[in-house]
């Protein structure tokens, strides 16, 4: 199910941020490229995995209190609520409201003057870019290959990828389209990529049943 972003695009709330003081290394008209990774890109809701984890939905929220510093205590709550209601297509859980205020209330206790921890990003691709799914997996192969190192949040990012492509994720495929051997993802395959793994493709059978 798609998610319902209306409320978001309606009151302009922000989901979206390129980088801001990273410069990349390489650009062109579809991409910049990172060569040794930014973590200032924010891209909520742009794959088709849902929020699956109370952790992950927490980092959604910070991120959209981070990217909106003009909402205030109530109207975030508004925001909390949107995002967690199952229906919308954003979480596969759903979450009691006592729970919810709780982790709002956290969230909006934390210094905004902090990014949010974020995922290391090489390769962004610009608005409009046109590009299929396979062809952004292609040239983020091409540029990472080519840069001989190839980090954990590659690896996630490209299970994202296959994920939305309806593929389902393996090692071989992943050292395929990050063009480094099988060795090489296990070596940087961590607990929580494994797992992340299982759940993509538990989803991806559910689809596929």
């Amino acid at each position: 199910m798609s998610r319902n972003l209306n409320y978001f695009n309606n009151n302009r709330i922000v989901y979206k941020r390129d980088p801001i003081t990273d410069k990349p290394t390489h650009e062109t008209k579809q991409y910049m490229f990172f060569e040794q990774g930014t973590y200032e890109c924010y891209h909520l809701f742009t794959s088709k995995a849902k929020i699956t984890t109370f952790k992950s939905l927490k980092w959604h929220l910070l991120v959209l209190w981070y990217l909106n510093p003009q909402l205030d205590q109530d109207q975030f709550m508004v925001v909390a609520e949107i995002l967690a209601h199952k229906p919308n297509g954003f979480t596969s859980f759903a979450i009691h409201a006592d729970l919810l205020r709780k982790i709002v209330y956290e969230v909006s206790m934390l210094d905004l003057e902090e990014p949010p921890k974020n995922k290391l990003r090489k390769v962004i691709f610009k608005y409009g870019s046109r590009l299929s799914k396979e062809e952004k997996l292609s040239i983020v192969g091409e540029l990472i290959g080519r840069s001989k190192r190839v980090h954990e949040d590659d690896i996630y990012q490209c299970m994202i990828d296959l994920n939305d492509l309806n593929k389902k994720i393996t090692i071989t495929q992943l050292a395929l389209w990050l063009e480094c051997s099988t060795r090489t993802i296990h070596r940087n395959m961590s607990e929580q990529l494994k797992r992340e793994k299982e759940l993509l493709n538990k989803e991806h059978e559910k689809i596929n049943i």
